[in-house]
This record gives structure tokens, C-alpha cells and sequence, in this order.
């Protein structure tokens, strides 16, 4: 069915048309699942651990060493149980300005957003249906799925002009608030699982803080604090509704005003794109095992022990900024769906002192990377391709450079030598 423009006309109607009519059942597109991960572990020759967990979809609990069986169970006891969406029940979608709005953002798809159409489909795709266990899990609105397609449009890695970074674009401070890891090392806003909880607990709080989703929406986009400014300032005495948020919408940035008519546009779009001449594409879900590293190790490494390419590695674990695990520490990695115990049984013949193959070097005065390329038995044209944009008259000090490792001194740098 074609959407019917004006949507100011029809933007109710259209929705229930498309299956998002504010509710959901057992045969929605918001698939409620539960991973029950499989663990196998195993000592190496130096007696480390190397732990692999076998997950379906997204764990939504706290993994241990303890063995369960693969199998995946339904979320909702009653599958004709219906949740209200309270985004797309919204009073507010009758209004025939916001319906504009909406019919504007619909123009911008079908013209230039076209471009990335496919890409934000693609991801949608592959990171959707984690993302819908994780709402549903916490009983919120199963349309919020698209809130990463008008944020990052699903891409883990994607970056703002104000340094906001990964599906939900998160802000360095507010990652951290909500338990994200952000170092020169690793930036869990990358990580659609950790992410993905974050942002539903962020949500949730703005939501409750708020008092309506529009609202809480609008905090999503250009903070709590503008939101409660605004109301304090131009509403006091007002019941927080999302109708306020559109009467009051003249007093927040011009991308707030869009955001939530953005969204419901996204989701007309996500829900029929075949009306927007994207004909459905079958992409991979978002499956993988998990296996624990003892210490640092090489994302090269990894993908050699797996026995998978070094892409699929990176793919897999955006938030290693540096191509290696922090050093130090264990950590988690995860491998393509059925590479788990190929890769325990590799990983264990690997000598420590060869499982690191780049090292992170911070520039101290006086160092040019001959220095330092020579130091590690390296050539500076290797530390300028593990490095874009770095120029070799003009190092920062103090700056970190990753280091390609030759063989032959793998072992003393590892020992903590030069």
C-alpha cells in the first residue's frame, strides 16, 4: 500500500495500514527473545583461562561459567499478549502541523536521504531485533527501534560533528553516566549491546523525569536540562503532555523541533520500503560466540585463531579503537556464530609473547618515528598506515600511535622492554 500524501490527511490510518498502529502481538516485528548462552572453557599451556560463549542474540543476563543449553525462549508467556505504544498512540499525531511536518521528513527520504536509505536499512536489520529485546524487556515503546535509524542510521561507529559516537550517539559524559567505558583504548558507545542498554536506561529516566515521551525524546536530543529550562520558563504550571511539547516546540533548536516528526517518518519509511523503492534485503542477524583473552591481544590475532578474516573481527568488536584488547586485563571478544571452539583450541597454542602484534606507543619529546619504528623493528610507512593522518614532521607528544611489533622483539616489549 502506498502511503497517502498529505499525511496531515491520513498519518493515524497510515500507520495502523503499515502494522503500527500502537501495539504490538506475538507476530509483531518486535521479536522478544532471551539468549541461553552455551559456555565451554578450557587452561592453555600457560594456564590461562580462554572461556567461549555461544550467543543466539543479545544476552539480556549476566553471563557466568555456569553451562546452560542453547535454547532460545519467548519473552511474553502469552503470545497474544499486546503492549500500547504510547509513542504512535500519541494525541499529537492527529495534529495536521506536526502531520506536515512528518510529510516534509517523508520528501526528505524519497530525495536526498534516498542516498543512505539502504546503509540505515541494512543496519536496522542486522542490529533491529537486538535492539527490540532490550525495549521489550523493560516494557518500552517498540518503536523507539528507530531511534538509532535517525541517530547513527545503525552504524556502531558512526560520529557527530559534536563527538557524539555509536548507534545511539551517546556524549562522552553521559556514556559514562550510564556505565560505557571510554578510554584511549576502547569506547563501549560502539558496542550496540552495551550501548543499547545504556540508552534504555537513559530513556527510561528521561521519561519518568519528564513526564511524557515527546518530551522525553526532546531531553534525548538536546538534554533534560533544556527540557526543564523551557517548561520552568514557558509552562510551569502545565501537566508535562507531549501536545506541550509541540505548543512549546518554537522555544527548543531547530533540531529538536524536527526530532520526533524525523522519527515517525522513520518509521512510515522502516515500516513499507518498498514504497520507497527499497526492495527488502536478507542481511545476517546479529549472532556470534564470546571468548575471554587473558591479556592483550591483537584483533589480528584473534582473527587468525579463529580462522576468519581480520575484517569480520573488527566488525564484530568496534569498541577495540586501538586493533587490540586492553592490556592487563581480561577481556571479552566475540567471533563469528560457530567459531568459538575453533578458536579455544587455537588461541591455547599461541605463545603469550606472540599474541600481541601492534602495541600502543606514547610520543615523548624529541621522538620522530624513525625512533620509534626502529625501536619496534617496524618501518614508518607500517606506523602511518596504522595511523591515518599522522605526520611525521609534526608528532603531537604525548600523542598514542599504534605500533606494528615485529617478531623478533615481541618478546622483550611484551616483558615491558624496548
Amino acid at each position: 500500500m502506498k502511503p497517502c500524501l498529505p499525511t496531515h490527511l491520513c498519518l493515524p490510518a497510515l500507520l495502523v495500514s503499515l502494522g503500527l498502529s500502537g501495539c504490538i502481538s506475538g507476530g509483531s516485528p518486535a521479536r522478544l527473545w532471551l539468549a541461553s548462552p552455551a559456555v565451554q572453557s578450557a587452561e592453555d599451556d600457560a594456564g590461562t583461562i580462554v572461556s567461549v560463549v555461544s550467543v543466539s542474540s543479545v544476552p539480556l543476563v549476566e553471563l557466568t561459567s555456569t553451562v546452560y543449553e542453547p535454547v532460545l525462549e519467548p519473552v511474553l508467556e502469552d503470545p497474544t499478549e499486546v503492549r500500547v505504544d504510547e509513542i504512535l498512540t500519541s494525541p499529537v499525531l492527529g495534529d495536521k502541523d506536526f502531520a506536515t511536518a512528518v510529510d516534509q521528513w517523508i520528501d526528505y527520504w524519497r530525495g536526498r536521504g534516498s542516498t543512505w536509505l539502504p546503509n540505515y536499512l541494512t543496519g536496522m536489520g542486522i542490529f533491529g531485533e537486538s535492539v527490540d529485546s532490550v525495549l521489550a524487556e523493560n516494557d518500552l515503546p517498540p518503536s523507539l527501534r528507530y531511534l538509532p535509524f535517525i541517530e547513527s542510521g545503525y552504524n556502531p561507529k558512526a560520529t557527530s560533528h559534536a563527538s557524539a559516537v555509536g548507534l545511539w550517539q551517546f556524549m562522552q559524559g553521559t556514556a559514562t553516566g550510564w556505565g560505557m567505558e571510554v578510554t584511549p583504548l576502547i569506547d563501549e558507545r560502539r558496542d550496540p549491546v552495551k550501548s543499547t542498554e545504556g540508552a534504555v536506561g537513559f530513556l527510561l529516566e528521561l521519561r519518568e523525569d519528564l513526564g511524557s515521551w515527546f518530551l522525553a525524546l526532546a531531553g534525548y536530543n538536546s538534554g533534560p536540562n533544556r527540557v526543564r529550562r523551557i517548561l520552568s520558563q514557558h509552562a510551569p504550571d502545565e501537566q508535562p503532555t507531549d501536545s506541550l511539547f509541540w505548543a512549546l516546540r518554537g522555544h527548543f533548536p531547530r533540531e529538536t523541533q524536527e526530532f520526533v516528526p524525523k522519527l515517525i517518518s522513520a518509521i512510515i519509511v522502516g515500516g513499507s520500503p518498498q514504497d520507497f523503492g527499497i526492495e527488502p534485503v536478507s542481511v545476517e542477524r546479529f549472532a556470534y560466540d564470546v571468548a575471554t583473552v587473558p591479556d592483550a591481544t591483537s584483533l589480528d590475532v584473534v582473527a587468525r585463531a579463529a580462522e576468519v578474516s581480520h575484517e569480520e573481527i573488527e566488525r564484530l568488536n568496534p569498541k577495540y579503537l586501538r586493533g587490540m584488547t586492553i592490556p592487563g586485563q581480561a577481556s571479552s571478544i566475540r567471533l563469528p556464530e560457530g567459531r568459538g571452539e575453533t578458536f579455544r583450541v587455537n588461541y591455547a597454542k599461541i605463545p603469550a609473547e606472540e599474541r600481541v602484534t601492534v602495541v600502543q606507543h606514547r610520543v615523548v619529546s624529541g621522538e620522530t618515528l624513525s625512533h620509534i619504528a626502529r625501536q619496534y623493528g617496524s618501518r614508518v610507512s607500517d606506523i602511518q598506515a596504522a595511523n591515518p593522518g599522522v605526520r611525521a614532521r609534526y608528532l603531537r607528544v604525548g600523542a598514542l600511535l599504534i605500533v606494528p611489533v615485529a617478531p623478533r622483539v615481541r618478546t622483550s616489549v611484551a616483558a615491558g622492554g624496548s
